[in-house]
């Protein structure tokens, strides 16, 4: 699937080389074809998934992610950029012709991401077909610890809430391009939820209920293994103020849903779908507003207090 989904792109795109690495499962079923695969000891004792098959996977898969969280990133830095900081970029924008299609560069990257995704899917259940295990499905979950899971970036949420904020503020404007429709905003029994479709079998829903304070995240960051959470429940849960912030955190510090240690530092915020959730929940949002700004008052003050004392030796 490595097809150029983005307009002007002067370069193939990484993407999941799908018949390639169909090529490499027939290699393997042609040497092993009177032959019964352990689900036991396969993929242990398959040396071509071993040698050719696994490793090229996880090379375009981490290709992949790199790619869109980098061109994603950008794209955001863009339009939430202000002051001079904005003009530099439009500037520069228009000098390569990119800040026409900003709208319609957010559009492909999230049918990149989504159409990856597929591939990805597809080519494990390929594999598992083959051979008769359910090892495909372990090698997903491994991709997933090593922050190398498409669906996981916090980019794409991002992404997603980027579309919906467009479509709800700029549908009065002449000037803007059609905008992704996949993309929607879902609040069922109050619990608001990010869904994206692109395709009958590629449905991705967000939940963003805190699995901490079991509310609504405000001020959401998604740390590195994809689960988003509120900026103070994750710093209670990383051990640190909100002062020192969550790069602060110590690395055996672990994800409070999946456990995994290192998730921290890598953390984003979510700032286009705290604009999108602050507009569709206002009066939630007001009320949380309120009583946060007291809570980080009473953290900052503390931390000051700290320092001074430090300064002064007391």
């Amino acid at each position: 699937m490595k097809k150029e989904y983005m307009q002007g792109q002067e370069k193939k795109l990484p993407g999941v080389g799908f018949k390639k690495l169909k090529k490499i499962l027939k290699k393997c079923r042609r040497e092993d074809t009177h032959e019964v695969h352990d689900v036991r000891t396969c993929p242990d004792h398959c040396p071509v998934c071993d040698g050719s098959f696994f490793p090229a996977l996880l090379k375009e898969m981490s290709a992949v992610v790199g790619f869109f969280n980098k061109r994603a990133q950008k794209l955001l830095d863009l339009h939430l950029a202000s002051g001079f900081r904005k003009y530099f970029f439009w500037f520069k924008g228009k000098l390569r012709g990119n800040h026409v299609g900003l709208i319609e560069e957010g559009k492909d990257l999230v049918t990149y991401a989504l159409i990856n995704a597929i591939a990805i899917r597809k080519i494990l259940k390929k594999y598992d077909k083959i051979h008769y295990s359910t090892q495909g499905q372990a090698f997903k979950s491994q991709a997933q610890s090593m922050h190398i899971g498409i669906l996981q970036s916090p980019w794409l949420c991002e992404l997603m809430a980027f579309h919906i904020n467009l479509r709800e503020t700029k549908t009065k404007s002449r000037k803007t391009p059609a905008l992704f429709e996949g993309c929607s905003l879902k609040i069922n029994d109050g619990k608001p939820s990010l869904a994206c479709e692109l395709f009958d079998s590629v449905k991705l829903d967000v939940d963003l209920t805190c699995s901490i304070c079991l509310d609504t995240v405000f001020d959401p960051v998604a740390l590195t293994c994809g689960h988003i959470f509120c900026f103070m429940c994750a710093c209670s849960a990383a051990s640190v103020t909100i002062v020192d912030g969550l790069k602060a955190a110590e690395p055996k510090e672990k994800c409070p849903l999946c456990r995994e240690t290192r998730v921290y530092e890598g953390a984003v915020h979510l700032e286009e779908l705290s604009m999108l959730l602050s507009r569709s929940c206002h009066e939630y949002w007001e009320q949380r507003l309120q009583t946060e700004r007291i809570e980080r008052i009473r953290q900052a003050k503390q931390h000051w207090e700290s320092q001074c004392r430090a300064f002064m030796g007391v």
